[in-house]
């Protein structure tokens, strides 16, 4: 069960020409981490917007429902179930999709993800390399982990490292904190925790909603400061909205 896309928005140009290139170069599987209560709220409109680029679209969700359709992982809702949602949806697509893509990207349905610039980052790297990207955090783990409201994208070996270290046991469900318990499994596994900034140092990918970028000024004693690997950009103490890929409930023109 998958959707293989036919058709994407419409560029003109020399833009068309490198996005059709990149397409079929960097092929990229997108998962979408959902449940029954927000499909119609949420999920489908990913599936009418940015998914749209993605060259495989799957949706994950604790029950199958055949007529969105969602793959059932056979596992409960709520916070506490996320890292198992992201083991088994990941197990899902290395068993059923793994030739069909080269880069496997986590989302959840309140995120939205530039595909294309997506792509643009990625084509400077091989998928055969053990190495994710995402929003990189600092504590708990050596090399940090991707944020998971932001998404992740993991290379083709990531993957079969991660799944590798679940059928060997040296990774197992050690936390509901879906995105520490990743990074962590990721750093025994030996896949590089990537660096996602652009040409210019600017972060791509976001865990807060624009708004928040743009109209809240954070207290020096706000988590979001001691997490972020690298140094936080700051503009009339407002932490700034940088040039993106991915982000929770990000819009894009």
């Amino acid at each position: 069960m998958g959707n293989h896309n036919s058709h994407r928005f419409p560029f003109s140009g020399e833009e068309s020409s490198v996005s059709d290139e990149l397409y079929d170069k960097v092929r990229i599987l997108c998962w979408v981490m959902t449940g029954p209560q927000n499909l119609e709220t949420k999920a489908r409109h990913v599936k009418a917007t940015w998914s749209r680029h993605c060259n495989v679209v799957l949706f994950m969700s604790s029950v199958q429902d055949e007529n969105f359709p969602t793959i059932g992982l056979g596992t409960k809702e709520g916070r506490d179930q996320l890292y198992w949602k992201t083991i088994r949806a990941f197990q899902y697509v290395h068993k059923h999709h793994f030739e069909q893509a080269d880069w496997f990207l986590k989302a959840d349905d309140d995120t939205f993800v530039v595909v294309d610039n997506l792509r643009w980052l990625l084509s400077n790297y091989t998928p055969d390399t053990p190495i994710y990207f995402g929003k990189r955090f600092r504590p708990f783990a050596k090399q940090g982990y991707m944020s998971g409201g932001a998404g992740y994208i993991l290379s083709k070996e990531a993957l079969r490292r991660f799944v590798s270290g679940f059928d060997s046991k040296v990774c197992s469900h050690t936390t509901s904190v879906e995105d520490l318990a990743l990074g962590q499994c990721m750093e025994k596994m030996g896949v590089v925790a990537g660096d996602s900034r652009d040409t210019e140092g600017r972060e791509t990918f976001h865990p807060f909603v624009p708004e928040a970028h743009l109209t809240e000024k954070f207290s020096k004693n706000f988590w979001y400061w001691n997490y972020c690997y690298y140094p936080i950009v700051e503009v009339r103490g407002k932490i700034l909205l940088e040039a993106s890929f991915a982000g929770q409930s990000w819009l894009f023109s």
